[in-house]
C-alpha cells in the first residue's frame, strides 16, 4: 500500500471515530443531520425533530463542529458576518442613475421615458423608403436585371 493511500485511510478512520451522538454531520448527498446513535457500521441520524434515518458510516462525508452545523442548518451567524443567498445581496442598492423622475432631472427624464423619437421629415415621407422606390435596380426589368 502506498503512503498516500495509508494517509487517506487514516483520515477516513479518524473521521469515522469522531462520529459521536449529538454531533452534526454532512452526508455524501449533502444532507445535514445530527447523530442520534452510532453502531458498528451504521449511524442513526436525526434529519428533523422526531425524524430518524439509518445511514452507513461510509455515507458520512464530514463531521461538523457545533457552530458550523448551526450556521448551516439554522442560519445562525457566528461572527456577525453574512453571506447572501444571491449575488444581488452583495450590493447595498447602488444608484446607477437609470431611474429618474421629471421633478429631479427636468426634461431629461421625460425624454428618457417617452421612447424613440420620430425622426421622419415633416412632410410624412420616409426618405429611406423613397430612395429605395426610386432605385429601379430592385424592380423587375430595372438596371439590376441587366446581364442576366
Amino acid at each position: 500500500m502506498s503512503r498516500s493511500n495509508r494517509k487517506r485511510q487514516q483520515a477516513v478512520q479518524q473521521l469515522r471515530d469522531s462520529i459521536t451522538p449529538g454531533t452534526g454531520v454532512r452526508t455524501i448527498a449533502w444532507m445535514y443531520a445530527r447523530v442520534k446513535s452510532v453502531h458498528d457500521d451504521t449511524v442513526e441520524l436525526e434529519l428533523s425533530p422526531g425524524v430518524y434515518a439509518t445511514f452507513g458510516k461510509t455515507a458520512i462525508a464530514a463531521v461538523l463542529d457545533d457552530d458550523e452545523y448551526d450556521r448551516i442548518v439554522h442560519g445562525v451567524e457566528i461572527d456577525g458576518s453574512h453571506v447572501p443567498d444571491s449575488p444581488a445581496g452583495l450590493t447595498d442598492g447602488v444608484d446607477l442613475g437609470k431611474r429618474r423622475t421629471g421633478e429631479e432631472h427636468g426634461e431629461e427624464a421625460d425624454e428618457a421615458t417617452e421612447g424613440p423619437k420620430d425622426t421622419r421629415p415633416e412632410d410624412g415621407t420616409d426618405s429611406a423608403t423613397d430612395a429605395d422606390a426610386r432605385d429601379d435596380g430592385d424592380q423587375p426589368g430595372g438596371d439590376g436585371d441587366r446581364g442576366k
